[in-house]
């Protein structure tokens, strides 16, 4: 049983913490957004001292942050699934069916072209 597996299943019984998870990573994202213009500039002059040591620190803050968001929301998103229905032990599958392309950029693109001509066909 993988840790991922083991957290959906907490989730999935716990429905309440699905929900807070889901509210951290909305106030999370906001929270983000907001430091960022309000201390731009000292962000910015920080940087300049070292860029070769504070860029990265500011790029890794930022992979760390968008991570916390993604698993947070994977969390979150373990309410959306019946019992009935077969669960997945994938950690980021958060939105099945829209991946099964791999990461090819291309094949990404046309998945994506399909799902709008799906979704337009829907709205006629």
């Amino acid at each position: 049983m993988t840790i991922c597996s083991q957290i959906k299943g907490f989730a999935r019984s716990h429905e309440r913490l699905a929900d807070l998870s889901s509210l951290l990573a909305v106030a999370l994202l906001f929270s983000t957004i907001w430091f960022a213009i309000d201390f731009q500039s000292a962000i910015f002059i920080w940087a300049k001292q070292s860029i070769l040591l504070h860029g990265p620190l500011v790029i890794l803050s930022l992979v760390l942050d968008v991570f916390l968001i993604m698993l947070l929301l994977n969390i979150g998103s373990t309410r959306l699934e019946t019992p009935g229905e077969s669960h997945t032990d994938s950690c980021f599958g958060t939105f099945r069916g829209r991946r099964h392309g791999g990461f090819n950029l291309g094949t990404a693109f046309r998945n994506w072209v399909h799902h709008i001509e799906q979704v337009n066909k829907k709205h006629r």
